[in-house]
């Protein structure tokens, strides 16, 4: 049953305003792979914080008009699921990475960070981005460090001076 244009233009408006606020996009080619399978792919995918959307190409070229999406027009080829990030960049990365690893006919065809289209095999990298809670630890960590270090030099000093001290004891107890 086609869809009217109404449907469409809502389509392409709901997908519009998800591409203005995702932090970043995966395409993948997913023929062959099962709807049980494909249903399994949205419940990971909502528990991500993922936005996964199958939507015709020529709706999407129009959905991606004016933002940072607008270079995956060149490989919208053939049918495409589309994943969108909203709160982490490499979580649909992690979820359709991990899909593909589990169902040998799901092939990721491209993906998209900061206005920059990045081929298939770029995966990892997007994927292997910390999240927001990790990011922040790590920063921590090494803004901690220093400081840490610098403690732990001064308590150094005290614990130098009692061994030294300890030394001479045991020496003169020992003449």
């Amino acid at each position: 049953m086609p869809i009217g244009l109404k449907e469409k233009q809502a389509i392409v408006a709901e997908v519009n305003e998800t591409a203005k606020v995702a932090l970043s996009a995966v395409m993948a080619d997913y023929r062959g792979v099962s709807v049980d399978a494909m249903t399994s792919l949205r419940a990971t995918a909502r528990t991500a914080g993922v936005q996964v959307r199958v939507i015709r190409n020529t709706l999407a070229k129009r959905a991606f008009e004016g933002t940072e999406f607008e270079c995956m027009n060149e490989a919208l080829l053939g049918p495409c699921v589309l994943a969108f990030a909203l709160d982490d960049p490499g979580a649909s990365a992690r979820v359709f990475k991990d899909f593909a690893k589990e169902n040998d006919a799901f092939e990721i065809k491209a993906l998209s960070v900061g206005g920059e289209l990045l081929a298939a095999d770029q995966i990892d990298a997007l994927a292997k981005l910390p999240t927001r809670d990790e990011a922040l630890s790590l920063l921590m960590a090494v803004m901690q460090a220093p400081v840490t270090k610098l403690v732990r030099t001064m308590n150094d000093i005290p614990g130098r001076v009692t061994r030294v001290v300890a030394a001479v004891k045991d020496q003169k107890q020992a003449a």
